[in-house]
């Protein structure tokens, strides 16, 4: 086995190029089993294997600097750069981090995990490098097709025609980016392959006609110049300034490895055009590469196995069934996506309602103000985006909407902790940069019956009203016949005491509500469901303080400027003093693995809310006689 004597590139540059061909194979049977016990990104990094291959063949990594764009294909680097032996550890607590990260590995030139950063990061390298003057090191990026519809990319390479650096630019282009691209790019890069295969004709055409004499020769170079003139595609990164060199099959590892070699030896910037076909090599991912973007644990003999015990509905089901049912009576709803229709459970909404649907690529900001520009002409956009995602977009939620107060439903999914994919799309930041902004109302179910109702009272109320919510199951029961519970709304800025207890009252935001009634159960303590961030229900939290001797706030999200601090700030402005301790996340990043074991290490789960209200209360809960 290849595999077994390759850890680190410079063994990987010792072997034949012809053994390349054999290791690719090898490579890929490695990833399928690894991912098939671990879960993780399966189909993009089955796309990229050959890719990856020739780049560490060719370059003299980590010297030569290698940026990864998104960074959910980079399981091939990371087995070739040191970290095989770790791969069954993948997206585990304490293990190997999904996406390429700085402090795990000097080979990972940059950290990435959200899309389209990668020309620009590859940019600042290269200017360094210049202003350095080092001009025997590369600085390569791979992006993707679909990442290169973001405004961020188009940023980049608008700047990048600016300065004369020594940067290669590898388009990965397959068609997809975790859904199906959409957009003129797709189209654009669409065209420049038709555009090869004229170049190829071109070619053989002159192959043909060399021996040709001379009269016949130039009349058909002639005729073949004008015809290429009609029908050849315009090349918007020539259009730019930018060197492209046109698409190669990006599973031919020796003709990449040969192509890679000629660029080397030119020196600036080098658009490379390299096709490939996700989830390639696996049968079952290249026929449904969607399904296997982003697997859980599954059998790779059979594949992943649909669950025929009935589930509960995750929180994404119940939005996407939310959108259907008030799509029927309420012609004005419009719904929008960046790019997220499976993950956010918009599949059946695309179907039924395909003039109101909208993804419009990964382009957040975009998507932002796209749904502004629908509310002021009287639509009611419901923009459904990912905690993490929507951060990107942060001046259109402030500037566009905000500012001029416009009617737009936020449907925030991934709220909170996510589990393995780590710190980059934990959505732990969206209560506090959102609060802080008028014009915003934030509420936070508990369950998945409160996550419609509060979804119907986001779409009735004027204004910017956004739903946060978890991934993952809904918790409580959903009643999906009881028309009567799923069409009401609840009160703006009203919460709910759920258990009265002794001395202490717990306020919780969100699903962390079920863990503290399991601590209020266990030591007899008042618990509030506060269902709003922003408006908090001031009645509520003047009458825990008036009845209690301290308050605990509990969130999954971010303790500076979150909810907790809602509550002091509240208070402060009541003039009422009374011992409230915050609990929710600290000054730091969380980690990647599985939540509840992140929860647990947070001090979030109901056992760690117990003993830091032990430890810090527990003069409340045993007073003394005297």
């Amino acid at each position: 086995m290849l595999l077994d004597k390759i850890n680190f590139p410079e063994e990987l540059r010792q072997l034949r190029r012809e053994e390349l061909v054999s290791l690719s194979h090898e490579l890929r049977e490695f990833i399928i089993s690894n991912v098939a016990r671990t879960g993780g990104h399966l189909s993009s990094n089955l796309g990229v294997v050959e890719l990856t291959l020739a780049i560490h063949y060719v370059f003299q990594t980590p010297e030569d600097l290698l940026v990864w764009d998104v960074g959910h294909q980079s399981y091939p680097h990371k087995i070739l750069t040191g970290r095989k032996s770790r791969m069954p550890s993948l997206r585990q607590w304490g293990g190997l981090a999904g996406f390429p990260m700085r402090t795990e590995s000097h080979y990972d030139a940059f950290g990435t995990a959200h899309s389209s950063t990668s020309l620009s990061a590859a940019l600042g390298m290269a200017v360094a490098h210049k202003l350095d003057n080092i001009q025997h090191k590369e600085v390569i990026a791979v992006i993707g097709d679909g990442a290169l519809s973001a405004g961020m990319a188009f940023e980049a390479l608008n700047n990048i025609v600016l300065n004369s650096v020594n940067l290669l630019i590898i388009i990965n282009d397959n068609n997809m980016s975790i859904s199906h691209p959409v957009g003129g790019m797709e189209r654009h890069l669409t065209s420049l392959l038709k555009g090869t295969h004229i170049s190829r004709i071109k070619e053989f055409g002159k192959s043909v006609l060399s021996f040709a004499p001379t009269p016949v020769y130039d009349f058909a170079k002639l005729m073949v110049g004008q015809a290429e003139r009609v029908i050849a595609p315009h090349n918007m990164f020539q259009n730019l300034g930018i060197s492209y060199y046109p698409a190669v099959n990006g599973h031919n590892v020796e003709e990449l490895v040969g192509t890679l070699e000629r660029l080397k030896s030119i020196r600036g910037v080098r658009i490379l055009h390299v096709v490939t076909q996700k989830g390639n090599g696996y049968k079952l991912s290249e026929t449904d590469p969607i399904t296997y973007h982003g697997p859980a644990k599954f059998d790779r003999d059979i594949g992943i196995v649909p669950n025929t015990t009935p589930a509960k509905r995750t929180y994404s089901q119940i939005f996407g069934y939310w959108l259907c049912h008030t799509a029927q009576s309420q012609a004005k709803l419009v719904a929008i996506t960046p790019a997220m229709c499976e993950g956010s459970g918009m599949i059946e909404f695309a179907e039924q309602y395909p003039e109101r649907y909208f993804d419009v690529g990964i382009a957040e900001q975009h998507a932002l103000t796209f749904a502004t520009g629908l509310a002021c002409q009287g639509y009611k956009p419901v923009l459904a985006i990912y905690s993490t995602f929507l951060q990107r977009a942060y001046d259109q939620l402030i500037h566009d909407a905000a500012l001029q107060n416009l009617n737009l439903v936020l449907a925030i999914d991934r709220a909170g902790i996510v589990g393995a994919d780590g710190p980059t799309h934990a959505g732990i930041f969206d209560m506090a940069f959102m609060r802080c902004v008028p014009n915003i109302k934030i509420a936070c179910p508990a369950n998945a019956l409160e996550c419609y109702q509060l979804l119907n009272t986001a779409f009735a109320s004027t204004g910017i009203t956004a739903v946060r919510y978890p991934r993952g199951a809904g918790h409580g029961d959903f009643p999906i016949h009881a028309r009567s519970l799923l069409e009401a709304t609840l009160p703006i800025g009203q919460g709910q005491l759920c258990r009265s207890g002794k001395n202490i009252a717990l306020l919780a935001f969100g699903t962390i509500l079920h863990s503290c009634l399991q601590v209020g159960e266990e030591l007899d303590l008042s618990v509030a469901n506060m269902r709003w961030v922003k408006p908090l229900d001031e009645s509520l939290v003047k009458e825990l303080a008036r009845t209690h001797q301290a308050l605990v706030c509990v969130e999954e999200s971010t303790r500076a400027d979150g909810a907790g601090s809602a509550v002091l700030e509240l208070l402060q402005d009541l003039q009422i003093y009374i011992p409230v301790l915050l609990l929710g996340i600290g000054d730091a990043f969380t980690v990647h693995g599985d939540p509840q074991i992140i929860l647990h290490h947070l001090g979030l789960d109901a056992d760690g809310i117990k003993k830091t209200i032990l430890e810090k209360f527990s003069s409340y809960l045993h007073p003394s006689n005297g």
